[in-house]
């Protein structure tokens, strides 16, 4: 079962017998989101919501590189710097409305993050009822590398992942695989490549009482125990320290090599990102709900993209000239001002995200 493709379609809509089908159409891009894809999307799925012949949903990318690289952060730096404040506002409220519909549909959405899922991706794929991995899969919010901080619900994914599991991979922008994805509580089941195909088969042609759940199941595999499983000691003892400083200073006591690894790389990624998360990650575990979760991250990306120079930065040498070698401001954690964290958490974005 396939979507019907045209050449200029960023989203392709199909399925049948119930079955309503969305995939992602930039596989060039590895799916990158950009708002006209968000807003496809969005008017598909309030179509689907009113439509009694779709019961399921089904959402995909195209290609095989991976489900989605996240939004379209080329795009957000033209935004950005060429002063469009009204289209960075459109573009993170209707990416969020997104996000939130997806996990408050009534009718179950079923994400297949198969390769790349990042960013974004993990904002569409995340919150899904039913979250496939697969042996390809490799999932991440690695907005801290340039110089940004999780959003599209990210942070209430990260503070619910086990132990300190959530600051770790947030200040890291560290990478998950299938087994990692499942333990961290991104993932819900591992369906390998090959079976992909009659998994689609088996939703189309399903027969009642078969739930979407009891489908999946029959395609799901366990993958190897995940790395985090023996690796939690020195993670949970690390990023548990107040602060930043305080964290590097643990990582670095201990014995393991990856922990002296994660101290070098804090060490040189930006201040003022790294200290933003990791209050946004700790704020995120008192929330009330995914929606307290994503007010709070819209605005800190607004903070970040109308106050601070480190997004700009972030993506210029990452993405637009890649070079590798961004300038934060400032620097060095120790010459981060004391109120710069305060400052972030006590901005309020007009206009506001509901």
């Amino acid at each position: 079962m396939h979507a019907q493709r045209t050449e200029d379609d960023s989203v392709l809509v199909g399925g049948r017998r119930g079955l309503g089908h969305l995939t992602l159409n930039r596989p060039r891009a590895i799916n990158a989101l950009d708002l006209e894809m968000i807003r496809a999307l969005n008017v598909t799925l309030d179509r689907w919501e009113r439509d009694t012949d779709v019961d399921v949903i089904l959402l995909d990318g195209a290609g095989d590189r991976g489900f989605c690289a996240g939004g379209d952060v080329r795009a957000l730096h033209e935004m950005v710097t060429g002063g469009r404040v009204d289209e960075v506002h459109a573009f993170f409220r209707e990416e969020y409305a997104l996000d939130h519909r997806i996990a408050t549909s009534r009718k179950p959405v079923i994400a297949i993050a198969d390769g790349v899922c990042m960013g974004g991706g993990i904002g569409l794929a995340g919150h899904a009822a039913i979250r496939i991995v697969t042996e390809r899969s490799r999932l991440a919010m690695p907005e801290t590398r340039i110089g940004f901080t999780p959003d599209v619900g990210g942070s209430w994914l990260l503070a619910r992942a086990p132990g300190r599991l959530g600051e770790y991979l947030a200040l890291t922008g560290g990478t998950m695989d299938a087994a990692d994805a499942l333990y961290a509580g991104f993932a819900d089941h591992m369906v390998p490549t090959a079976h992909l195909e009659a998994l689609y088969e088996a939703l189309e042609n399903r027969a009642d009482p078969s739930s979407p759940t009891e489908l999946v199941l029959l395609f799901d595999e366990s993958p190897e125990p995940s790395r985090f499983e023996t690796a939690r000691e020195w993670i949970d003892d690390a990023f548990a320290a107040d602060d930043v400083p305080a964290i590097i200073e643990r990582l670095r006591a201990r014995s393991e090599a990856e922990a002296h690894e994660t101290a070098e790389l804090l060490a040189t990624s930006a201040p003022t990102a790294l200290a933003v998360t990791l209050e946004a990650v700790r704020r995120a575990r008192a929330l009330p709900s995914l929606r307290a979760a994503l007010a709070q991250e819209y605005g800190l990306v607004l903070w970040f993209a109308f106050t601070q120079p480190d997004l700009v930065e972030g993506i210029r040498a990452q993405v637009v000239d890649k070079d590798r070698s961004p300038r934060w401001s400032p620097a060095r954690l120790g010459d981060l001002p004391s109120e710069r964290v305060s400052e972030a958490f006590a901005y309020e974005p007009e206009p506001s995200l509901w």
